[in-house]
């Protein structure tokens, strides 16, 4: 029995490990198609001398094994929110470990919500620049196909976003089988190459980067901003490990990836050193004529699984900023009736492919998308340490000693990775930065407005129980059923049912204060779900509890109270909403432009009856203007 067990283990761990080499990899395993090729050729190339060579080899080994192999999966896995990851889940850690009260908890916010717009900026460059470069291979094959290479990128990515509606669920299984083809192939390929110039794996010696340093100073300062893009993708790890676990992760990592990828790096960089002049694209030129076609093709759909994964995770953030109180109510739908994760958001799938539309055509090849590439990674690289080493500090309690030596080691790479690409921003860094810098502005001025409206409603509002109580002294006319009052507020009388009472002049036989809370946790446990407070006369007091990965299903967290002693009947219950429509005034709280932002994102936003999964045949939406 224990060795079925064991055995049963093994295999799940192995499914795993395939599928996180599928979802998790992508990003990063389609990277040597143009990272070498930007620290050899374009606008910031260098030339392609043998200590050259052997210099950008060593600085893409060596961090491969200290930012992935380290920094990510050694340490920045061990921050888990309950077995989630990613910025946003980093963000609430760090949260949790200062005081209420604290300062820091608004600059902890500011940076989860910047890294969440670098986030974005990476989900729109990755597609274009990865199918772009993919698509490039047609010039080796044959450079009459140039002008062939922006049309067919332009309908392979405007394929895949119009598939997205369809969910990940069918073609998720190929995923793992298809990049453990594509990393099997690169790495035979860099394995033939190395077999003509074995010396390259001398690069493996870290002088080899110091004496690149020494020798070029500046110049090689100016090349990390091109083997940053060998990093591309390592921020899934930690994004995806609530959909694999660590220990696939690793394994996956260790034991295939990794290996893959070094050797690829290493037969380009062999290549180099033969013949200098296949810097233009040294990942193509490696490869036998015969094999262009089939790896075209296959770099395609690799480079399509890379932006499917980055594609699936800016739905996933979405729908976690909309949780956390950061983003407008939006439409979800749900691909996959077995698997929650598994969601498509038509709003954020358009403006991607807009935003992916407007790089292709606005930088025109992946050299010059490169650029901005860097600029977007090593932000979120930056900020995931410095969140990392904030949960270090508050809440696995290392020495303070042990954080600064940590935080330095990290920061200086991080920094110098970020300081590198900066110079790049007039040359095409300033794209990420300017979708960073738009969904900073659009989250933190929802988050401000929604407190600012809240605010307003409670300060206007009647105190609940002297509510109550006058009720009991001149009681209205009672109805048979349920009435439920959804309300932001935590204190005071919902506006829907003092506009229910003016108008209809009735109160039904039982009713429903209720405020749905999002923790700062992933998922709420069963038992914490919902609170319920019994304020007599008919009147009861509840709170929802969710977690920023789950999606509201009120109905059904009603029908699973009846076991408090609220015996409600599904069919025998209305809604009621008031929805308010906010007018900026020049009032205190924001600048003026900033209410009109909120005001418009309030009436576009998707309606509370979607969110929450209301019956639409069960509600009854009450108007009120409040102004901000």
């Amino acid at each position: 029995m224990d060795e079925r067990n064991v055995g049963a283990g093994r295999s799940r761990l192995a499914t795993l490990a395939l599928a996180a080499i599928g979802v998790v990899y992508g990003d990063i395993g389609t990277s040597p198609l143009y990272a070498l090729q930007a620290a050899f050729s374009g606008r910031h190339g260098i030339p392609a001398t043998a200590d050259n060579v052997y210099g950008i080899i060593s600085l893409v080994f060596w961090s491969l094994m200290f930012v992935v192999s380290f920094k990510y999966v050694a340490f920045i896995l061990r921050a888990d929110n309950k077995g989630e990851g990613g910025i946003l889940s980093l963000m609430t850690l760090a949260q949790r470990g200062l005081r209420p009260a604290s300062q820091l908890r608004w600059a902890v916010l500011a940076l989860g919500v910047f890294g969440a717009g670098m986030f974005y900026g990476d989900s729109v460059i990755t597609p274009a620049v990865s199918v772009l470069s993919a698509v490039e291979g047609l010039e080796v094959l044959r450079p009459s196909l140039a002008e062939w290479v922006l049309p067919i990128t332009l309908l392979v990515l405007i394929a895949l976003f119009v598939a997205q509606r369809l969910g990940s669920e069918r073609v998720g299984a190929v995923f793992g089988p298809v990049m453990m083809v594509w990393f099997a192939s690169i790495a035979v390929f860099g394995v033939l190459e190395m077999l003509h110039d074995p010396a390259i794996l001398g690069a493996v010696n870290p002088m080899h980067a110091v004496h690149f340093f020494v020798a070029n100073r500046f110049i090689a300062f100016v090349a990390l901003g091109a083997v940053v893009l060998s990093l591309t993708g390592a921020e899934a790890l930690y994004a995806d490990m609530g959909h694999f676990g660590k220990q696939p992760i690793r394994l996956a990592w260790f034991g295939f990836v990794l290996p893959a990828l070094i050797l690829n790096y290493f037969g380009q960089g062999a290549l180099l050193l033969r013949h200098p002049e296949a810097a233009d694209n040294p990942f193509y030129l490696l490869l036998p004529h015969w094999a262009l076609v089939p790896m075209i093709l296959l770099a395609t759909v690799a480079t399509v699984i890379a932006s499917q994964a980055v594609i699936s995770g800016a739905y996933s953030m979405t729908r976690e900023a909309i949780q956390l109180g950061l983003f407008p109510r939006s439409p979800v739908v749900h691909t996959s009736d077995e698997r929650s994760g598994q969601i498509y958001m038509p709003l954020v799938n358009w403006g991607l492919l807009a935003a992916v539309l407007a790089a292709v055509l606005g930088f025109e090849s992946s050299s010059n998308l490169a650029a901005a590439y860097g600029i977007a990674v090593t932000g979120t690289m930056t900020i995931t340490s410095i969140l990392a080493l904030i949960v270090a500090r508050r809440l696995w309690g290392w020495p303070r000693s042990v954080v600064v030596v940590v935080g330095a080691v990290l920061l200086l790479v991080d920094v110098a990775f970020f300081g590198a690409n900066a110079l790049k921003i007039v040359h095409g860094g300033w794209f990420p930065l300017v979708i960073g810098g738009i969904v900073f502005v659009v989250m933190t001025t929802w988050r401000r407005g929604r407190q600012l409206l809240v605010a307003k409603l409670e300060s206007g509002g009647l105190s609940l129980r002297g509510f109550i109580d006058s009720l009991a002294e001149f009681p209205p006319v009672r109805v048979a059923g349920t009435a439920v009052f959804l309300t932001a507020a935590r204190e005071g009388v919902p506006n829907a049912l003092l506009h229910n009472l003016k108008h209809n002049k009735v109160l039904h036989e039982i009713n429903v204060i209720l405020t749905v809370q999002t923790e700062e946790t992933p998922r709420v446990e069963a038992e914490r779900r919902l609170r319920l407070e019994p304020l007599g006369h008919g009147f009861y007091r509840m709170w929802l509890r969710y977690g920023f990965a789950e999606q509201p299903h009120v109905p059904k967290a009603l029908t699973d109270c009846r076991w408090q002693g609220l015996g409600m009947d599904p069919m025998d219950t209305t809604y009621f909403l008031s929805q308010e429509r906010v007018v900026a005034s020049r009032q205190p709280g924001m600048a003026t432009w900033r209410d009109n932002v909120f005001a418009f994102m309030a009436r576009n936003a998707s309606p509370l009856t979607d969110f929450f999964r209301l019956p639409r045949n069960r509600i009854v939406e009450l108007g009120a203007q409040v102004e901000i």
